[in-house]
C-alpha cells in the first residue's frame, strides 16, 4: 500500500465516523458500557486481592531455638531461612527485646520481675511471600537442627489462602464472561452497521475495487470507534475512583488503617492499556471479519 492510498483510506475511515452518525453513537455506547462494567469489576477485584495480600504480609511464623545454642548457629539458621523461596522477610528478636516488648503489654505488672523470664525466647519472625506455602516451610523448619519449636497459625493461613483463591477464580470467571458478552454485543453492533452499507460495498466491488481497498476504511473506522469507546469509560473510572479514594480518606479516614486501597495511578497503569487493547482489538476484529462476509458479490 502506497502512502497516497493509506491517507485516502484513513480519510475515508474518519469520514465514515461522521457520515454514519447513528452507527457511531451506537457502537461508542456499546463499547463504553461494556468496558465500563469490565473496568469497574477490575478495580474491585484488584483491590480485594490487594487487601488479602496486605493481610498475608502480617502473618508470620515464629521459630525458637534449643537452649544454649551458639550465636553462630543461630545466624546460620537465619541465613538458611532467608534463602528459602517461600520467605519474604526474616526478623531476629533477641530475648531482651522479646521481654521489652512483652513488658510494655504487662505495664506495672512487669515491675515484679527482677530477671528476664524470656531468657530462652530469642526467635526469628518469618514472613511469607504467600501464606499458601506455610505448610511447606514449616515442614522444612521442623527438621532444621537447633530449632526446638515452630509457632504458626494454620487457621489464619488457610483462611487467607482460601479467600485469595476464591477471588482469583471469581475474577477470572467474571472477566471472561464480561469479555465474551462485550465481544458479542459489539460484534452484533458492527454487523448491523456494516450490513446497512452492503449496497455500497457491492458497488465498489463491481467497479473493480480490491478487497483490501473496500475493507480498510471500515476497519479504520471501527478501530477509531474502539479507541474512543475505551477512553470514555477510562476517564469516567479514573475520576470516579480518585474521587472515591479522596472521599474515603476525608470522611472515613479510620478505614485506611484497616483497608488499604491501591493508589489510582498504580491501578490505571494496568487497566488503561488493557481496556485500550480490548477496545481497539474488538473494533479491528469485529469489522475485519464482518466486512469479509460482504465482500463476496
Amino acid at each position: 500500500m502506497n502512502l497516497r492510498t493509506f491517507f485516502y483510506t484513513l480519510g475515508q475511515g474518519i469520514k465514515n465516523i461522521f457520515k454514519n452518525g447513528w452507527f457511531t453513537i451506537a457502537s461508542l455506547a456499546t463499547i463504553s458500557a461494556c468496558l465500563f462494567v469490565f473496568g469497574t469489576f477490575f478495580l474491585v477485584a484488584v483491590n480485594l486481592d490487594h487487601i488479602v495480600k496486605t493481610a498475608e504480609q502480617g502473618v508470620s511464623i515464629t521459630v525458637f531455638f534449643d537452649e544454649g545454642l551458639s550465636d553462630e548457629r543461630i545466624k546460620e539458621i537465619g541465613d538458611l531461612i532467608a534463602m528459602r523461596s517461600e520467605v519474604s522477610k526474616v526478623e531476629f528478636i533477641s530475648a531482651d527485646q522479646a521481654w521489652e516488648d512483652f513488658s510494655k503489654e504487662l505495664g506495672e505488672n512487669a515491675e515484679g520481675f527482677t530477671e528476664n523470664p524470656l531468657e530462652n525466647c530469642a526467635n526469628y519472625q518469618i514472613y511469607l511471600r504467600d501464606v499458601s506455602l506455610q505448610s511447606r516451610l514449616v515442614n522444612y523448619l521442623e527438621n532444621v537442627e537447633g530449632i526446638r519449636k515452630v509457632n504458626k497459625s494454620d487457621i489464619t493461613a488457610n483462611t487467607l489462602a482460601g479467600v485469595n483463591m476464591i477471588i482469583a477464580y471469581v475474577s477470572i470467571g467474571m472477566i471472561g464472561i464480561l469479555l465474551a458478552v462485550s465481544i458479542f454485543l459489539i460484534s452484533n453492533t458492527v454487523t448491523i452497521g456494516i450490513s446497512m452499507r452492503q449496497e455500497e460495498i457491492k458497488i465498489m466491488k463491481y467497479i473493480g475495487a480490491t478487497d483490501f481497498f473496500v475493507r480498510s476504511p471500515y476497519v479504520i473506522e471501527c478501530i477509531i470507534i474502539g479507541l474512543v469507546g475505551s477512553l470514555i469509560p477510562l476517564a469516567v473510572l479514573f475520576y470516579g475512583y480518585n474521587f472515591a479514594l479522596e472521599f474515603i480518606e476525608d470522611k472515613f479516614f479510620f478505614i485506611r488503617d484497616i483497608v488499604a486501597c491501591i493508589p489510582v495511578f498504580d491501578v490505571f497503569k494496568y487497566l488503561a492499556p488493557i481496556s485500550i487493547i480490548i477496545g481497539v482489538g474488538i473494533g479491528f476484529f469485529g469489522s475485519f471479519f464482518t466486512v469479509r462476509k460482504h465482500l463476496k458479490v
